[in-house]
């Protein structure tokens, strides 16, 4: 095994702060995606319905920035490469990472029901896109943007994203209601790309919030996060860089807040006022971590974090494989993990809090294994 991951850099070019931000992310992102009912959750780890903002909605993109961070590492030698040699290490792990996402989702690729018992899943009818295949998407484009085009051209590339978007999806959605849910044109486009039956069910009708419009403005979040590693990189981590990152998080959330009266910050379109937001926010969240380690130097309570962010895409699909098989597993007429759901939280506690504690100890069971992981000195590569 070596010791780097996509979505991490080398152990000894780490900035402690950062690690410990993608391990964050990491823990938070598995708490909210294995709660024990989804039909008993607290506000707070839910998706906004569609217009508006939870800190759930702040786990994907901040997913994006730290690889964004990473990248503020790993550039430094891609920028080097011959055109060939970097073109074959960009789209070899752009499409690994798609096809490990595309491949959770068809995970454990078999359907069961009593009267036909167990059958290979229809392969034509796996959802095309998720969370991981945006992560490649992202990566990718962001690769070629800053390898080609420098950090001039990532800028240049953000803010036509940003108002691009906007554009596209006021003109081209429906006159009446260009960002709601039936007529915004991020449906239109993946519908005619990709058809209904490939696409995300969770709204009850056809729709992904891994679309493929949506991705320009999203690659936004991973340029931001290599921005923001560059500049922590050339300033050290001091109080002056903190100061700098709150400057800069105050200004993107007031800009923000202004379009979000025009064009409303919603995650599952991935707006460029949520782009906005998510990244002042990253940068609040990134001024505190460095103040706290760097400037302060408390470190004692880091390491659990940095378990998660010394291995954050494998333990990130474990997550997924996991909670699978605990469903896919049958005890009488219940599944694994609705056995350990009834018996172990449901029977003393409250809805509400059992879905909680569920989530939380499914996300320590994750971090078990990443702890041997890294005691072992296991840091999987892709």
């Amino acid at each position: 095994m070596t010791s780097s991951s996509t979505l991490g850099v080398p152990i000894q070019e780490r900035y402690l702060a950062l690690d410990v931000l993608r391990g964050l992310t990491i823990a938070l992102m598995i708490v909210v995606n294995t709660p024990g009912s989804w039909s008993s959750m607290y506000g707070p780890f839910m998706h906004a319905p569609w217009h508006g903002f939870t800190i759930t909605d702040l786990v994907f993109p901040t997913f994006l920035f730290v690889v964004g961070n990473a990248m503020s590492f790993s550039m430094k030698k891609m920028e080097k490469m011959s055109q060939g040699v970097f073109l074959k290490k960009v789209f070899k792990r752009t499409a690994l990472i798609f096809l490990i996402g595309w491949g959770l989702n068809a995970f454990p690729f078999y359907d069961y029901s009593p009267e036909t018992g167990y059958a290979m899943i229809n392969w034509a009818d796996v959802r095309l896109l998720g969370v991981l295949q945006r992560i490649a998407l992202c990566y990718m484009l962001a690769s070629l943007i800053l390898y080609y085009f420098g950090k001039r051209g990532a800028i240049v590339y953000s803010i036509v994203a940003l108002l691009g978007f906007w554009g596209v999806m006021y003109f081209f959605g429906d006159a009446s209601a260009p960002y709601s849910l039936e007529g915004n044109a991020v449906l239109k486009l993946d519908l005619w790309l990709i058809g209904a039956k490939n696409l995300y069910m969770g709204e009850g009708m056809p729709f992904e919030p891994e679309g493929i419009l949506s991705t320009f403005p999203s690659v936004v979040n991973v340029i931001a996060g290599f921005f923001a590693g560059k500049f922590i990189q050339q300033l050290g981590n001091n109080s002056k860089t903190v100061k700098n990152l709150i400057l800069w998080a105050v200004g993107l959330i007031i800009v923000c807040l202004v379009w979000d009266m025009a064009f409303p910050i919603n995650k599952k379109l991935w707006t460029s006022s949520y782009v906005l937001l998510t990244v002042g926010l990253d940068l609040v969240l990134l001024a505190v971590l460095i103040m706290l380690i760097e400037v302060w130097n408390m470190k004692s309570w880091t390491y659990p974090f940095e378990v998660f962010g010394r291995n954050p895409l494998i333990l990130y699909v474990l997550s997924g494989v996991v909670i699978t098989i605990f469903y896919s597993i049958n005890i009488g007429n219940q599944s694994l993990k609705g056995f350990i759901y009834e018996n172990a939280f449901t029977s003393w506690l409250g809805p509400k809090d059992a879905s909680l504690l569920f989530s939380i100890a499914y996300m320590l069971l994750i971090w078990l294994i990443g702890l041997w992981m890294d005691k072992k000195k296991i840091y999987i590569k892709v």
